[in-house]
């Protein structure tokens, strides 16, 4: 049986990746004594946001901030957004709620969902729950031999551990970057773990004008 906290969680739309209970060094605050990561896996959550969005801006952010500040409240939690400053380090989180592990492209790659999820933030809690620990399993990139995620980008954007934002924005500015934009990041699609969970076509050229207008700002 779902534990209630995490099957509250999924009925708001969003996926529970992983939780721990914290120790000195995570960086939480002293009255922290459980800690759930969320996000989006697959369609849900952003079918959610498609129809609960204000029809003039695409403010994923914003959106996310009232949704679940709403579901923390519920549930008795503060929640940490990845998206305010100063940063918090949510992928160093992950790793220790079991969340996934670093893949060749420097993304999180999730034993179930692969490349196709994203940390929308973490619930603080006062109290323990009795979840069973969190694993993520071994990482699928190490018996992947011909890593084809390096290779699939039509720009070569990515070696291993690195990533030109400026080549790939240049790109999918171009006509020759309408796939991309159309499908979503074509390294992504190369990987073989979680395609189920690949972005359709509307949420990916959601992310795709998203992640232009974040390199427009930081001018790429």
């Amino acid at each position: 049986m779902e534990h209630p906290i995490l099957a509250t969680i999924g009925r708001e739309g969003f996926t529970a990746f992983g939780w721990f209970a914290p120790r000195p060094g995570d960086g939480l605050p002293e009255d922290t004594r459980f800690v759930i990561l969320i996000g989006n896996a697959g369609p849900q959550m952003f079918r959610r946001f498609a129809r609960e969005r204000h029809p003039s801006t695409d403010a994923l952010d914003a959106w996310t901030r009232d949704v679940v500040n709403a579901l923390a409240a519920d549930l008795g939690a503060r929640p940490i957004f990845p998206f305010d400053k100063p940063y918090p380090p949510i992928l160093t989180w992950a790793r220790r709620a079991g969340g996934g592990h670093v893949s060749p492209l420097g993304l999180n790659i999730h034993p179930t969902y692969g490349l196709w999820h994203a940390y929308r933030a973490a619930l603080l809690f006062p109290v323990a729950f009795d979840l069973p620990p969190a694993s993520a399993g071994a990482h699928p990139c190490e018996s992947c031999a011909e890593k084809p995620c390096l290779t699939a980008c039509p720009v070569g954007a990515f070696t291993t551990g690195s990533y030109d934002t400026k080549a790939c924005a240049g790109h999918l500015r171009s006509v020759a970057g309408e796939p991309c934009m159309a499908a979503g990041c074509l390294a992504r699609h190369a990987c073989p773990v979680g395609q189920g969970f690949a972005y359709a076509p509307a949420q990916a050229r959601f992310h795709m004008r998203a992640f232009l207008a974040a390199r427009q700002q930081a001018g790429d």
